[in-house]
């Protein structure tokens, strides 16, 4: 894939991990394509520094991938006994406390979780292999663009661990109980087909065009007022724990401040 941050000044360019800003528009970029983006808490540290680093300008952020594999998953070191350097191993992090190890796993999800915040669009840029966490941190956004040639794959299960870094909740909202559980258990690959049939992705393009459809759908998201944006946002994010009585209720009032908001009346 090719880089359309490639000429904008770093805000952070760290452990794997770059990010530009280019007014509205942030790009976070994978950046160790000779390992196929494979992932380690330094990478998932400097993703969750690069959401904390974001300007108040950002509307939209995308999340791309130098090289032919979006993020091979795990880096393999980490099964090692020595694991990276500077970090407790596996077999290390077993032997600690519950608390300890619920801890660290909890530091490493922050990588994933502040894509969806309620003022900003996500948007993942998908190509070649997204597997384990790759596939996870895709999950992480609110949408996803991906090329002909993606494969999804969970492979957590067949390591004989589970999903951790929080795709479980998206992916079981995006295709149901049944096909995540397959899906999971199986660790098959996902193609961009049934990613788009299913619902896991919001587009399938030829690889040399997936820049030009984020660009396309970037442009259509900021055409529309960022208040209204967000507003719509939370008011979707919620609407699988509302009952329908509920989100009734949620739409008037959303509703209620956006009219107040256009019409210069305060509350």
């Amino acid at each position: 894939m090719a880089s359309p941050d490639k000429d904008l000044v770093p805000v952070l360019d760290k452990d794997g991990v770059r990010l530009t800003v280019d007014d509205a528009i942030a790009t976070v970029t994978l950046t160790n394509p000779a390992k196929r983006n494979a992932q380690s808490p330094a990478l998932w540290r400097a993703l969750t520094e690069a959401g904390r680093q974001l300007p108040g300008s950002v509307r939209v952020v995308v999340l791309r991938a130098e090289g032919r594999s979006f993020s091979a998953g795990l880096d393999r070191q980490a099964f090692t006994p020595e694991g990276f350097d500077g970090e407790p191993s596996f077999v290390d992090l077993a032997r600690g406390s519950d608390a300890e190890l619920d801890a660290t796993i909890a530091e490493y999800q922050e990588a994933f979780t502040w894509w969806r915040r309620s003022d900003i669009v996500s948007v993942a840029a998908v190509q070649g292999h997204a597997i384990g966490a790759g596939f996870q941190l895709a999950l992480a956004c609110d949408l996803r663009v991906v090329a002909d040639d993606v494969q999804f794959a969970m492979r957590e299960t067949s390591l004989g661990l589970v999903p951790d870094l929080t795709g479980t909740h998206p992916l079981v909202g995006l295709v149901g109980y049944a096909r995540a559980l397959e899906i999971c258990v199986t660790g098959r690959f996902v193609t961009a087909d049934e990613a788009v049939n299913t619902g896991l992705a919001n587009l399938a393009v030829p690889a040399g065009q997936l820049d030009d459809a984020v660009r396309d759908l970037l442009s259509a998201v900021l055409a529309a007022p960022r208040d209204a944006v967000i507003e719509t946002k939370a008011l979707l994010r919620g609407a699988q724990d509302r009952t329908y009585e509920e989100q009734r209720t949620a739409e008037r009032q959303s509703q209620a401040r956006r009219l107040r908001d256009l019409a210069g009346v305060g509350d």
